[in-house]
């Protein structure tokens, strides 16, 4: 295999993981809360202010968006291979620094 097709690979997979991920937890009906980082360990009372359920459909669509960039990466590497994704890991890193602030907004 080429360094083209591994980079294509790379970024469809983890495209698929992201999309996957996501669908788990907005179809989860707010079981999957407990996978969220810092929610797990409120307490009871803490995380009674929280609508379990649209916890985990509001982060399964962000999860399902950090997809994107490696398909738009998949686009990349067919022309310039290691590129794509290179572009797309910055951009989802991107996207959760964006989270990250949202977060810390919400908590505050």
């Amino acid at each position: 295999m080429t360094i083209k097709m591994y980079c294509i690979l790379f970024d469809f997979m983890i495209a698929i993981i992201f999309f996957l991920m996501g669908i788990s937890f907005y179809k989860s009906n707010g079981k999957a809360a407990n996978f969220l980082t810092g929610y797990n360990s409120k307490s009871l009372e803490e995380r009674q202010k929280f609508d379990e359920n649209q916890l985990c459909k509001d982060y399964g669509k962000k999860m399902m968006l950090w997809a994107i960039p490696y398909l738009i990466g998949i686009g990349i590497d067919m022309y310039s291979p290691g590129k794509g994704v290179f572009i797309a890991s910055i951009l989802w890193v991107i996207l959760l620094i964006q989270l990250l602030i949202e977060r810390h907004k919400r908590e505050n």
